[in-house]
């Protein structure tokens, strides 16, 4: 399949010898078969994408959008507010842009109306000329809403990946590799993020123009499909989707995209990241998608998409600093959250779902910590956001809302119990996906909901918990952890959800300092008898048993250390370190 100029020019190396028996080493570890060990060792579109006609309406889609741009209709694209809705957006009005339509976007305020299409939003768009309107990342339960527009006459696409109910909305199409009706082939590609859906479609799109003809006749060249990579890679990671299959080459490809600089809103917001070098994998996780999320979290919901689009080099700047700005007001607001959700669980130690409540929460918070309590506990957490001051909605007589956010541990699906206890009456709304929710609930039905959930999950989380375990790919003499080594194992990269990363186990060590630094890390360094030493950090450990071991108990003792060996680049020479997840005395 033709996606434009540079397909070929960005496919992969093969490395030879020891570093390549690793990598193969790595490759085996995750699953991949004997037989198709090329295909994984170097991800490419060309071997992985699909035939985006395998998922339902995806034709249909393609069709109406194709009309809508032959006869030059007004096409709005509706997305949600966190970095996969903006990604989205940005991906088809960048396509439209470069097939010379100038499309609308259209992004919700996360306080005033919420996650998901508003049927008033929607109805007002129609009525100020919209004669399409293509939904991002959201929509797939959106029936009143749907309705609402389809009554005002108005064609809306829903383009989606959260789970759906066997009774879709009405709407002109709905592409989703979740819906419960699609065909094996296309369901197997239920992990994608939106924006990888988005990215289907687009290709679906220019397919469907080049058979009208219609690059011929308006002496246009088709657009460079491979050049929206960076917005897939970027939205993919940041939504914490599945890396595996075609996650992975839309990542792989995508990040070498984003090196090139291309997007200037992109280029922007990696300078304003500080970032001296070509973004990796958790650059995009931890430095670019906060700053994107935080405009709909705590600024203006708009910020990311207009970003992501401008082709201004001094509005993107001006956006990329106001978006910086806003992540360091979401951490202070996050951190008064957190502080006062975890106050809350020492009185559901014997709960399977934390559930945490609170007046006053903001609610462009509490989805981060709701991971954040999750990655303490080891359980799915759900983390809700009361609206008003009037205590007599405990009891059901006031009309206030509570806005909740979950994240879910592998191997228990949060969405799905969600869909299931809006069916059951206990939610005004939700919705989500295996490892995220989000819900809308009256605040005396949260407890009744915390009771439902612990009943339904209980034996889900129990067996998932008690599957866990830190697998370790390979052991290591402290002499053994070198830029190089860390070099060869990220070969078999991205790594993320669904495809982790190496994990090793240096050791025997001594720890020769060991002390607190910035918010509950715990930095080390080890030394080995082999005579060598490395620097190792335990990210927000200190208040933890293993903290706590390292910090008091392990003077003079031998240890193995094990979790995530990176590269530590910000000294004159690149050094190896550890990014510490487990340790274990050794004598």
């Amino acid at each position: 399949m033709d996606l434009g100029a540079g397909s070929d020019a960005i496919r992969g190396t093969r490395g030879d010898g020891l570093g390549d028996d690793i990598v193969t080493q790595l490759l085996l570890s995750r699953g991949v078969s004997p037989d198709d060990l090329d295909r994984h060792r170097r991800p490419t579109l060309r071997d992985f994408l699909p035939d985006p006609s395998i998922f339902r309406d995806m034709e249909t889609a393609a069709a109406r959008l194709c009309n809508a741009i032959e006869a030059a209709e007004r096409i709005t694209i509706y997305g949600d507010y966190d970095v996969d809705g903006a990604t989205s957006a940005a991906l088809l009005v960048r396509l439209l842009r470069a097939l010379g339509v100038s499309a609308g976007h259209y992004i919700p305020d996360r306080l005033l109306e919420g996650y998901g299409p508003s049927g008033e939003a929607l109805v007002r768009l129609a009525r100020d000329g919209s004669q399409l309107i293509v939904t991002v990342d959201c929509g797939a339960m959106a029936h009143e809403a749907l309705a609402m527009a389809a009554a005002q006459g108005v064609d809306v696409i829903v383009v989606d990946h959260h789970k759906c109910s066997s009774e879709l909305p009405q709407t002109a199409a709905l592409v989703n590799p979740n819906r419960l009706d699609e065909c094996d082939e296309a369901a197997a590609h239920g992990h994608l993020a939106a924006v990888g859906v988005a990215f289907l479609l687009a290709v679906a799109v220019v397919r469907e123009l080049r058979t009208r003809g219609w690059f011929e006749r308006n002496r246009r060249q088709p657009p460079d499909l491979m050049g929206l990579l960076d917005l897939v890679a970027l939205g993919t990671v940041a939504d914490v989707a599945q890396l595996k299959g075609l996650n992975r080459a839309l990542v792989s490809q995508g990040l070498k995209i984003m090196a090139r600089r291309e997007n200037v809103g992109l280029a922007a917001l990696i300078d304003a990241s500080r970032l001296s070098r070509a973004p990796t994998c958790s650059d995009l996780g931890f430095a670019l998608g906060p700053r994107i999320n935080a405009g709909g979290r705590v600024g203006e919901a708009t910020l990311g998409v207009r970003l992501l689009t401008t082709e201004d080099p001094d509005e993107a700047r001006e956006i990329a600093a106001q978006l910086s700005q806003l992540n360091e007001e979401r951490r202070a607001i996050e951190q008064e959250v957190q502080e006062a959700a975890e106050a809350q669980i020492a009185a559901q130690h014997n709960r399977a779902v934390v559930v945490v409540a609170g007046r006053g929460w903001h609610p462009g918070v509490i989805g981060i910590v709701a991971g954040r309590i999750k990655e303490k506990t080891g359980k799915p957490t759900l983390v809700i956001a009361l609206d008003g001051e009037d205590e007599r909605d405990a009891s059901g007589t006031g009309d206030s809302k509570g806005k909740g956010s979950g994240r879910s541990i592998a191997g228990v699906d949060l969405g799905a119990a969600i869909i299931a206890a809006r069916e059951a009456g206990l939610l005004m709304a939700g919705g989500g996906h295996a490892m995220a929710c989000g819900l809308t609930i009256a605040p005396h039905q949260v407890n009744a909901l915390a009771d439902w959930l612990d009943e339904r999950l209980a034996r889900d989380v129990v067996s998932a918990r008690a599957s866990q375990a830190l697998l370790l790919d390979l052991s290591l003499s402290p002499g053994g952890l070198t830029p190089a080594l860390i070099e060869t194992l990220e070969a078999a990269g991205p790594f993320g959800v669904g495809w982790p990363g190496p994990r090793v186990a240096v050791g025997p060590v001594r720890l020769v300092k060991c002390d607190i630094v910035g918010n509950d890390h715990v930095r080390m360094v080890a030394a080995g008898a082999d005579g060598r030493s490395f620097k190792a950090i335990a990210f927000r450990a200190a208040q933890s048993e293993m903290g706590q071991t390292l910090l008091h108990a392990s003077r003079g003792r031998q240890l193995w250390l094990a979790g995530r060996a990176k590269v530590d680049d910000w000294g004159s020479r690149p050094a190896a370190e550890l990014h510490v997840e487990d340790a274990a005395f050794a004598d």
